[in-house]
């Protein structure tokens, strides 16, 4: 490792471990920190080769292995600055579901969340940073991944939110400018690989606005809608990379909700326009046509038992696109947490023959895994 890099990695590990110190100078911060990683066993995988991370014949061989590790640091505020709020979450490790080759820092650092909010009253609060895109509801737990929600999940963007709340109606209406920090980058963290690259777009200039009314006592409905531009950084020059892609999704979702039991539904229609990207569209990297269009189905069960829970994330999902001619692609992902102290220790599985690619298209591959994941808090 060169004398830079592992500058740089120290540095972001000291900064790291300094906030996690719980000094009393802190005052008005509250800090923690965890750490998690992850057993894998792949059993059937049409991601095979050399250099893959999912080959069933190594797994076989080697009976699968411990990966992912990752230590993470939470800093919130106490209530103590009267209306200001703020909230951080920085991961550092292969487990922060990061991408050096596609985020701000070129590493396995990344700040997953990062806001400061100001609270008009109880009910309604506005935040500037890099926070949760108010679009349905994600999956489970991260290690089996969004399935074919992927793209629309833990999406985690810079910008404005304002969220409130009126007896049985919430609502968000948000403005955000960009997919991560910086220029290029296009990085999710949990629900990564679905919006482009660092070398062929992301998505920028987002409005969203989403709506859920709870009507009956255990029953809430809800409607989510984004609508943006997407920038072609294919070009050499900084100055052409243009934006006159466009994308935009739709999402309707229920939840019911009663003691320890909770199902939740939804449907997304979602459209990019790669047209007029003509960089983008000459490279290797584009669609099999300008126009992409998907729409996606989406189950979760979760029963709550004591110290355990057991659930199930399903979905289905099929394309409209000129020219891709994949049949309709499923995942189901059961699994099982239980609350064991100071963390969570999970045991899922995961199934699927088809996911969704960095153009938000979808495509065939069968994959089969099993996850153990462990993680603690302190």
């Amino acid at each position: 490792m060169n004398k830079r890099a592992f500058a740089k990695r120290t540095g972001y590990l000291s900064c790291l471990l300094a906030a996690s110190i719980p000094l009393n100078a802190h005052a008005g911060a509250e800090l923690s920190a965890g750490v998690w990683w992850v057993y894998q066993y792949v059993t059937d995988s049409d991601f095979s080769g050399a250099s893959s991370a999912f080959d069933e014949d190594l797994d076989n061989t080697t009976g699968g292995n411990f990966a992912d590790p990752a230590l993470i640091v939470y800093a919130n505020d106490d209530g103590s600055h009267g209306p200001w709020r703020f909230s951080a979450e920085g991961r550092i490790g292969t487990g922060g579901f990061t991408d050096p080759a596609n985020n701000n820092s070129g590493d396995t650092f990344t700040m997953h969340k990062a806001w400061i909010g100001y609270e008009f009253d109880d009910d309604t609060l506005l935040t500037v940073g890099k926070s949760q895109v108010p679009f349905g509801w994600k999956t489970v737990n991260f290690w089996p991944g969004e399935g074919v929600l992927g793209g629309y999940g833990d999406q985690m963007d810079v910008g404005f939110k304002l969220s409130s709340a009126m007896n049985a109606f919430s609502y968000d209406v948000a403005y955000y400018h960009q997919d991560d920090w910086g220029e290029t980058s296009t990085d999710t963290v949990d629900d990564n690989g679905h919006w482009g690259s660092a070398t062929s777009y992301r998505k920028i200039k987002t409005g969203v606005v989403n709506g859920d009314w709870n009507f009956m006592d255990g029953h809430t409905v809800g409607l989510s809608y984004q609508k943006g531009r997407l920038q072609d950084l294919t070009a050499a020059e900084a100055k052409a990379r243009d934006d006159e892609g466009d994308h935009e999704a739709l999402n309707l979702h229920y939840t019911f909700s009663m003691n320890d039991f909770t199902a939740r539904y939804q449907f997304i229609d979602t459209m990019r326009d790669f047209g007029g990207m003509d960089a983008f569209l000459l490279g290797g990297a584009a669609p099999a046509d300008e126009e992409v269009e998907t729409q996606v189905h989406m189950a979760q069960l979760i029963y709550n038992q004591n110290r355990w829970s057991y659930y199930l994330d399903a979905g289905v999902a099929s394309t409209d696109t000129r020219g891709n001619d994949a049949d309709d692609v499923e995942f189901y992902a059961p699994g099982v947490s239980y609350k064991y102290g100071p963390g969570w220790l999970y045991l899922e599985y995961l199934w699927s023959d088809g996911d969704v690619d960095r153009n938000g298209d979808i495509y065939e591959a069968d994959f089969r895994a099993v996850y153990a994941s462990f993680d603690f808090y302190f």
